[in-house]
């Protein structure tokens, strides 16, 4: 396994699991360089774990049940990665929230509230 650089350690890209286009522009337009969106709907697409590591936070619609098991993708990373990355859900109802928040998801906001608050968080995560 090779190892990063220093430089991709210093990537400012955030994950977001998704497959709403409109919310996707809409997040993308909080967002501007050197900060990039990577929408994924499977973690494997990012790589393996340690390519996982080099992402500042994740951003999960918990309204893409069809698509893919919210609760799935935070066990994946929190019990088989082993990845304590900030995940900041928006979306979903009180119990898929409440389910998440036992499996240490940790934030939660509506899709609005996310829109209003990723400003913030870019700011927090910019070290």
């Amino acid at each position: 396994m090779s190892e990063p650089t220093i430089a991709r350690r210093l990537e400012r890209r955030i994950i977001v699991m998704t497959r709403d286009t409109e919310m996707l522009s809409k997040l993308q337009a909080c967002v501007e360089p050197p900060w990039e969106l990577v929408p994924v709907t499977d973690l494997e697409d990012l790589g393996p774990w340690n390519e996982v590591l080099l992402y500042r936070f994740l951003l999960l619609d918990l309204d893409e049940v069809e698509v893919f098991d919210p609760l799935d993708v935070i066990r994946i990373l929190r019990m088989e990665y082993q990845i304590n990355l900030p995940v900041f859900c928006f979306g979903g109802d009180t119990d898929i929230q409440d389910e998440m928040r036992l499996s240490r998801a940790d934030r939660f906001f509506t899709r609005e509230e996310m829109l209003e608050r990723l400003p913030e968080f870019l700011r927090q995560y910019d070290w």
